[in-house]
């Protein structure tokens, strides 16, 4: 399956980081980045498919009860997206805000950079 670099930049966000069931994640996963995805965190680099999920399951188990939101439309330029995101409490004003800006290549994320722009004291 092939996707927009607009659609992958939006699954990325609800799909995978967003996403609780841990089945729909993985099926997310497989689908939207390459095997040998690299995903760049703020302190730490993330290789392949699989520590990228096992990552994302993290986040969502340190953040119970938070949520991912999109920040405005995704920005795309040739291969790359940009989405900006907010999280944090559900129905909450967000507690990090942030983006993701991922390289592309053949409908699949091969290169993803997360980056925190701001952390706030949780309400």
């Amino acid at each position: 399956m092939t996707s927009s670099v607009s659609d992958l930049m939006r699954r990325n966000l609800l799909d995978v980081f967003d996403e609780r069931d841990p089945d729909r994640r993985a099926s997310a996963v497989a689908e939207i980045y390459a095997e040998d995805v690299v995903w760049h965190e703020p302190d730490r680099v993330v290789r392949g498919r699989k520590a990228l999920e096992s990552r994302a399951a993290e986040v969502q188990a340190e953040s119970p009860g938070w949520a991912f939101r999109p920040d405005g439309p995704v920005s795309v330029n040739d291969d790359l997206g940009h989405l900006g995101f907010h999280f944090g409490p559900a129905d909450q004003p967000p507690v990090v805000t942030g983006m993701d800006i991922a390289r592309c290549k053949d409908g699949v994320i091969v290169e993803l950079y997360t980056l925190v722009t701001e952390v706030r004291q949780p309400s």
